[in-house]
């Protein structure tokens, strides 16, 4: 069996190596080992999510909208000024960085320029 890592996302023992990358079976998350390297920068600080004036977002912030956003599938639309607590910031392929719960409307994601941080 080839060696095993720590996966620096999720901290799990059981990281493996897949051709020149690392690849954490229980999060998903991948690396490279050059980057196991440098472990003096925080993992925080190497996933960085901006609202829409720039400004650095963080676990549990609050935000507003700044934008009238229809919800796919649904007639609902969560109307500009719409304030959401606690954000979850999650690293997606799709733009949906901020997991949310919006009032009346439920869980959801959304991307981080159509939001400015309160």
């Amino acid at each position: 069996m080839s060696q095993q890592a720590t996966c620096p996302q999720c901290a799990s023992e059981y990281g493996y190596q897949d051709q020149n990358m690392w690849v954490c079976p229980i999060c998903a998350h991948e690396w490279s080992s050059s980057s196991l390297l440098d472990e003096s920068i925080p993992v925080s600080e190497v996933f960085v999510v901006r609202d829409a004036n720039g400004n650095i977002l963080q676990e549990g912030d609050s935000v507003t909208v700044i934008k009238d956003l229809k919800i796919k599938g649904s007639s609902s639309v969560v109307k500009v000024g719409t304030r959401v607590k606690n954000i979850h910031l999650v690293e997606s392929s799709d733009g949906h960085n901020i997991d949310c719960r919006i009032d009346g409307i439920g869980n959801m994601g959304l991307k981080s320029e159509f939001v400015k941080k309160t």
